[in-house]
């Protein structure tokens, strides 16, 4: 049988603005992505999922897209795009990019045109608002001088278009056209459980992330992600389209996942799962046993780094946890998606002045909410210089680096066998030999109190949770731990993979 790519994908998320600066004016762009091709492909990754760099006001970061169609000058040109394709193409890297179909820019020409009342229920707009409340604070509508209303469940910035208007679902199909006849080889879908409200917006008491809410995950949703599956199966080369989801059950996220719907969506349960054996098994049992194509993730540009949510309080513990849960991630079936900088353990920078701060969610709480900034630090490249080797030329970058990230640098970690660069690099580099011969289960063993061991065939992966260092199973090798294993035993804080029988 074969096996489509995506199954079992190491995918790599760049965080665009955060990357690598070439035009030395202190913000990530394309061109900066394509000079750093050759340490991701050394790193061992499969796919690099880019966020937005369409043309934007970057009211948040981007995800208030004024079109579709084309690169902002802030980070390159639609010939940079193309070029840094076919470089990562050429270097054996698939391409995904982000598509933001729940809400447009403020101002993109749809929406100005709106303003001046035309076509206006592209958008969703009332004569006055129910009770919903935008994700980022505060209330989701904002009045027009006309006195209506529009709403928006993010940014007031960001308008959320009506998809029960057929213009709006051709257009997205021809976004998506775009993109394809360019080469992209898939994309994340941003807010994919968001498109559809439920008729007659009626008031909510409740707006958590449900498949029963009147704000998220209506059924209709799925018609559209059937046409863009249909697309999707006439191209070439396996494009494919995975999914934020939010919901609060695997049942639900599994059926944006069916044979005709989106390719993958994000395991968001994995990533918000304490440290605990209890809370690791019960994930895994619930995603292996409904959802069809797993993913993994333990961070993206929206939350906390894992390495300070395993450990606040010792930044060791937290990096110790953080490695360890890597090993975890990478043996479980399925494919694995990294975000930016994971790979150097860069914690989630706290201490941030007020006034570098540029995330709506902080602006909107009046302060009250740090915001995503904390995990969207320009990544170190060097040890020295105003940018860490982040800008070309040396220009400030656009949130400041703390200088604890001198130490954490790629120029610090490179050849150093201890660093959790070279783990990444080592551990990617053995799963991927591994992956496809052994099989897309796994089995439980009895496992010590405080600790998870599962096999995959001749693969072991043992984890440690606990208080107190325990006994490793009965193996052959070991093929990689986070950690050391002294006289045989497993450390608190520590994973490894053994195997048994050559």
């Amino acid at each position: 049988m074969d096996i489509p790519w995506w199954r079992d994908a190491v995918v790599y998320e760049i965080y665009v603005r955060s990357f690598a600066d070439a035009s030395g004016d202190g913000v990530g762009d394309l061109a900066g992505v394509r000079d750093r091709l050759p340490y991701l492909q050394r790193l061992g990754v499969d796919a690099v999922w880019l966020t937005p760099f369409y043309p934007s006001p970057m009211a948040d970061g981007g995800y208030d897209v004024a079109d579709y169609r084309d690169v902002d000058p802030l980070f390159g040109t639609l010939a940079d795009f193309e070029a840094l394709v076919a470089d990562a193409h050429a270097r054996g890297l698939r391409v995904l990019v982000d598509l933001v179909p729940n809400h447009s820019s403020s101002r993109h020409p749809w929406f100005q045109a709106a303003l001046r009342g035309e076509g206006r229920d592209r958008y969703i707009f009332r004569d006055a608002p129910n009770d919903w409340q935008s994700t980022f604070g505060g209330p989701a509508w904002t009045q027009v001088p006309d006195g209506q209303w529009y709403l928006h469940l993010f940014a007031p910035e960001q308008p959320d278009f009506n998809w029960r208007n057929p213009e709006v679902r051709e257009e997205f199909l021809d976004v998506l056209r775009f993109w394809l006849d360019r080469g992209v080889d898939g994309f994340r879908v941003d807010v994919a459980m968001g498109l559809f409200k439920e008729e007659g917006l009626p008031d909510v008491k409740d707006q958590s992330f449900s498949s029963a809410s009147p704000v998220w995950g209506r059924p209709e949703v799925h018609d559209v992600y059937r046409d863009w599956r249909r697309l999707l199966d006439t191209c070439p080369g396996e494009r494919m389209a995975v999914g934020e989801v939010w919901t609060d059950s695997a049942e639900d996220l599994a059926r944006y996942v069916r044979p005709d719907e989106l390719h993958q969506s994000f395991n968001f349960a994995w990533l918000q799962a304490p440290w605990s054996p209890t809370a690791f098994k019960e994930v895994i049992d619930e995603t292996l046993a409904t959802v069809p194509f797993a993913t993994w993730v333990l961070s993206n540009h929206d939350v906390v780094r894992h390495r300070t949510r395993y450990g606040t309080a010792d930044p060791g513990t937290g990096l110790a946890r953080a490695r360890a849960a890597l090993l975890a991630m990478l043996a479980l079936p399925g494919s694995a998606y990294l975000y930016q900088g994971e790979e150097l353990g860069l914690p989630e920078v706290l201490d941030l002045p007020d006034e570098a701060r540029q995330d709506p969610v902080f602006f909107r709480s009046k302060g009250e909410l740090p915001g995503r900034d904390g995990c969207r630090v320009p990544i170190p490249w060097s040890a020295d210089g105003p940018s860490l080797g982040f800008s070309a030329g040396g220009a400030r970058p656009w949130l400041p680096q703390p200088a604890e990230f001198a130490e954490l640098s790629v120029e610090r970690q490179d050849g150093d066998v201890a660093s959790t660069l070279e783990f990444y690099r080592r551990a990617l580099a053995c799963r991927r030999d591994l992956v496809r011969s052994i099989p897309y289960t796994l089995e439980w063993l009895d496992s010590p109190e405080g600790a998870l061991f599962f096999t995959r065939g001749p693969l072991t992966c043992v984890i440690n949770c606990g208080l107190e260092p325990v006994k490793l199973p009965e193996h052959d090798d070991v093929l990689l731990a986070s950690g050391p294993l002294p006289d045989g035993l497993l450390p608190p804080d520590t994973a490894a993979w053994l195997r048994l029988g050559s």
